[in-house]
């Protein structure tokens, strides 16, 4: 039996080198066409966003993921499924408790000393439980902010399954090996974040040349930021690099050679996909068939065993 490995990453800004080097690359390099990489596209309208913003962002960030070198065949954007998604979400909000979503930390967190927030952001951890289960997927790869994400999937299969016939896979989470942990350049403290307000410190896939070269030369000089540049050059070298403590601007235009030497073919082929967008259209409606026609079968034996077919 197939073991079938998902994974996503949401739209709410543009690619950076930390999504890259820890998530991307590693996805280009172990996956297989059997395996599921999205763009969370329902995901990124939990909070205010702009409908415009997020479509091109969405774009873009598909071509970047078949920029890095993941297969074209196991990549796909979440709401071309959205049909089949809603279906199955709804049989699954009615096997979820209230008591279930509200436990999750994240929606604990987020919604902290607000006076409103959106109910999506309450049930988010139900519609991503499906898109786990819709695909029949073994492993999910997460990090230990999603554990209970993941768990949350895992009760709902099993709910499922032993209240009305067996449908769903049971997921297991993964949590990958410690890969890149790279961190903001102007502030080490915190990780990059492609939503951050300011940016001066987050190196994106698509900048230029010239501008990687301005945001490494900025680089706080603590021993954070030394530590962050080292562990960025070690990433795009996979070689131990040698101690520059004293020598902190050649460190700097180092990484920064590094960096663009790392990034130019995705850089290069993400703004061939985009110049090309018949091409981008047909691996993106290529992508989703073949995630819809795995799924429909699930779908149908859940709606089935729910009673509603």
């Amino acid at each position: 039996m197939t073991m079938i490995r998902l994974s996503a990453i949401t739209p709410s800004g543009q690619v950076h080198l930390g999504n890259y080097l820890g998530a991307l690359r590693t996805w280009a390099r172990e996956g297989t066409q059997d395996d599921v990489y999205f763009i969370s596209d329902l995901h990124a309208m939990t909070s205010s966003h702009n409908p415009q913003r997020l479509r091109s962002m969405t774009r873009e960030q598909l071509a970047v993921l078949v920029a890095s070198g993941i297969d074209p065949a196991s990549v796909c954007v979440q709401s071309d499924l959205i049909r089949e998604l809603g279906a199955l979400n709804w049989v699954l909000e009615c096997t979820c408790t209230y008591g279930e979503a509200a436990r999750m930390i994240q929606f604990k967190e987020k919604s902290l000393g607000r006076d409103s927030v959106r109910l999506s952001l309450l049930t988010y951890p139900v519609l991503m439980a499906a898109d786990i289960l819709l695909q029949g997927t073994a492993e999910v790869p997460v990090g230990e902010d999603q554990l209970q994400h993941v768990e949350l999937a895992r009760a709902l299969a099993r709910r499922f399954n032993n209240a009305y016939g067996e449908a769903f896979v049971v997921p297991t989470a993964v949590v990958p090996k410690v890969g890149a942990r790279i961190k903001d350049l102007s502030d080490p403290t915190r990780k990059m974040d492609k939503s951050a307000q300011n940016s001066t410190g987050v190196v994106f896939v698509l900048d230029d040349p010239d501008l990687v070269r301005r945001k490494v030369r900025r680089a706080v000089s603590s021993t954070e930021g030394i530590a962050n540049l080292t562990e960025i050059l070690a990433s795009c070298t996979g070689k131990d690099p040698e101690d520059y403590t004293s020598r902190f601007a050649d460190l700097k235009n180092v990484v920064a050679e590094a960096v663009i030497e790392e990034l130019r073919p995705v850089r290069d082929r993400t703004l061939e996909l985009l110049a090309d967008p018949a091409e981008l259209d047909r691996i993106r409606s290529s992508g989703a068939d073949r995630a819809r026609d795995r799924a429909q079968h699930r779908l149908n034996a859940a709606l089935r065993l729910s009673g509603l077919m």
